[in-house]
């Protein structure tokens, strides 16, 4: 398979897949959910595959628990299916009517992206989420996933394409890319692919960035903060702060680095030092965290004041002691890669500044990191995360998966009229 060939064909088949109606679409996303039900004994079956291959590699646990499709992952990508169904149909939406003069109307109207390609490494369940999306916004979708999952991709996407097509959608709605030299043919795609989207490792993403001329969404790493203010309910505090390292520890919205107002060190760093010990968390800390760490019992690790834009996407975490709000916005404007931060606070003066100063696509208060997710927000699912300002930020789901186009409809108009002054603009909003 020639991935520029198809892509040239999947183009031609763009307009089709705009213009499908949403009861198609729905009905589609309906045979997907049904056919992904039915066939889910072959699935698990393929990643079991995956799996002991993975074990042979010796790939970590934290990668494995990404590669791992079980019923509880099919149960959360059914759940996301069926809330995209319900979801209004994001097309068609009329953003702006405006009569420009008598008889000359312009609206703008949203519409699909066309054609998008999405590369992503490991998680199987993001072949689901991303085809589902794609199908409920009219766009045609590309999809490459990891090496480390290719008998469930491949198992996924022909139950998934089988089930799309066989709907009514266009034969192009969607292609799976499963060769590794395919990536940079699918890059160098710019003529017909409108969009890239892709998740996985800060090295993995920039790649993509770094050689292609087609507009790329997404973040390179995830490095969320937490932040501990003098006037944070510490009870409170230990439960959303382990929540956010160790519920999902290899997710790109785990929390990284805890930063601690100074005047609560003395009675919080103790009991987070245990809570961390406890869930089998190491620490790591600028040389004042780790001596007042190990002062409290406990191991931590001495790290230097650049190495905070650190990922560990494992159970290590770093910690370093500020003074106050101000200190910590200015650590993680500095240090952050812009994805989610979170205050942790009674004062609403302090969580009021964190939120107007902190420059991330999602800034929280008194809750954990792991809740920047597309279905967490009602999306239905996500095609990934986003922490660029232009088109879409946070997680993308329908709304980031759509553009808009201006139709303007007059009645013989000419701009000569309006240039010699025999006409003019009324502007007038409908």
């Amino acid at each position: 398979m020639n991935i520029r060939e198809e892509a040239q064909k999947m183009k031609l088949d763009a307009p089709a897949m705009a213009s499908s109606s949403i009861e198609m679409r729905n009905a589609a996303l309906r045979a997907v959910r049904d056919a992904l039900t039915a066939g889910s004994g072959e699935i698990f079956a393929a990643n079991a595959k995956d799996m002991a291959a993975a074990d042979k590699a010796g790939i970590s646990d934290s990668i494995k628990k990404r590669l791992k499709f079980n019923e509880g992952k099919l149960r959360d990508v059914l759940a996301g299916i069926d809330e995209l169904i319900r979801l209004p149909d994001p097309l068609g939406k009329v953003l702006l009517a405006r009569e420009l003069d008598e008889g000359l109307r312009l609206y703008r109207v949203s519409v699909p992206i066309g054609v998008i390609g999405v590369i992503f490494e490991a998680r199987p369940d993001a072949l689901v989420q991303i085809s589902s999306l794609c199908i409920k916004s009219g766009n045609c979708a590309i999809l490459k996933g990891g090496k480390e999952t290719s008998e469930t991709n491949r198992t996924l996407f022909r139950i998934i394409y089988s089930a799309a097509a066989g709907a009514g959608l266009p034969k192009g709605c969607l292609l799976q890319a499963e060769q590794h030299n395919e990536i940079d043919e699918l890059l160098s795609c710019d003529r017909d692919v409108d969009l890239l989207i892709p998740r996985g490792s800060n090295q993995f993403v920039q790649y993509i960035m770094n050689h292609t001329k087609i507009p790329v969404m997404g973040h390179a790493d995830g490095v969320c903060h937490i932040y501990v203010d003098r006037a944070a309910d510490l009870s409170m505090a230990v439960p959303v702060i382990l929540d956010a390292k160790t519920q999902y520890p290899a997710a790109c919205n785990a929390v990284e680095t805890i930063l601690i107002d100074r005047p609560a060190a003395d009675v919080f760093l103790p009991t987070l030092a245990k809570a961390f010990s406890d869930a089998g968390v190491t620490m790591r800390g600028t040389k004042e965290a780790a001596d007042a760490i190990k002062t409290c019992g406990y191991d931590c690790g001495v790290m230097a004041e650049d190495e905070f834009h650190r990922e560990y996407l494992d159970l290590t975490v770093s910690i370093r002691l500020v003074d106050g709000v101000k200190e910590a916005v200015s650590h993680i404007n500095r240090f952050g890669s812009h994805h989610t931060d979170s205050i942790l606070t009674e004062d609403d003066g302090a969580a009021e500044y964190f939120m107007q100063m902190v420059d991330s696509a999602g800034v929280y208060r008194n809750c954990s990191t792991r809740f920047a997710d597309g279905y967490r927000y009602g999306f239905g699912a996500e095609v990934g995360i986003s922490t660029g300002k232009l088109h879409a930020r946070g997680p993308v789901g329908l709304d980031g998966l759509v553009t808009y186009k201006y139709k303007l409809f007059g009645e013989g108009h000419i701009v000569g009229d309006y240039a010699e002054g025999k006409r003019q603009f009324r502007f007038r909003d409908l």
